[in-house]
């Protein structure tokens, strides 16, 4: 399984790449999985561009991305309540963008509040982001911290899904004994 976690935004759009992979010799038909590869970055876009243009950037980025990786399953943010509704509008406009890209590849996605990422990664749904990329490291057996905080996020999205229903399908998979 190939989990595709995006956490979108109109200056950065986080994207975390995260292979499933099985572990071990079979038994009975049913393979144990675990984390394997993963990839992590950003799709920038600049402040001196007009919204749109930084729209069109997103959506041809991402098409590409989509189009390399060939992931199985995408994990996004859920966008909630924000404190700046000037901040939330770009926000909103650009995962926009990002759904349609997704529905286009017919890719199944699913969405997940930033509390319900940090109760995945960490066990406390109000970690900081600090916690959250250390966290990471240890999950996922990584050399170096994940960065910058955009593409942790994106990261933990695609361990967040895994972790309420990748793990679940794998089980659902298994032969009953």
């Amino acid at each position: 399984m190939r989990i595709l976690g995006i956490d979108p935004g109109l200056g950065r759009v986080g994207f975390g790449l995260l292979d499933i992979v099985p572990l071990g010799d079979p038994v009975q038909g049913f393979q144990p999985e675990g984390y394997g590869p993963c990839q992590w970055g950003v799709i920038t876009t600049s402040k001196d561009k007009p919204d749109g243009a930084r729209l069109q950037e997103i959506h041809d980025d991402l098409t590409c991305l989509m189009e390399q990786v060939k992931p199985d399953v995408v994990a996004i943010e859920r966008l909630f309540y924000f404190r700046n509704a000037t901040t939330m509008v770009p926000v909103a406009q650009a995962r926009g963008v990002i759904l349609m890209i997704v529905h286009r590849f017919g890719v199944p996605f699913y969405e997940y509040t930033p509390m319900q990422v940090k109760q995945a990664i960490t066990g406390y749904g109000k970690s900081e982001k600090a916690e959250i990329q250390n966290a990471l490291i240890d999950l996922l057996n990584l050399e170096k911290k994940p960065t910058p905080d955009d593409a942790a996020d994106g990261l933990a999205l695609a361990v967040c899904h895994y972790n309420h229903v990748g793990r679940l399908q794998a089980y659902q998979a298994a032969p009953v004994s």
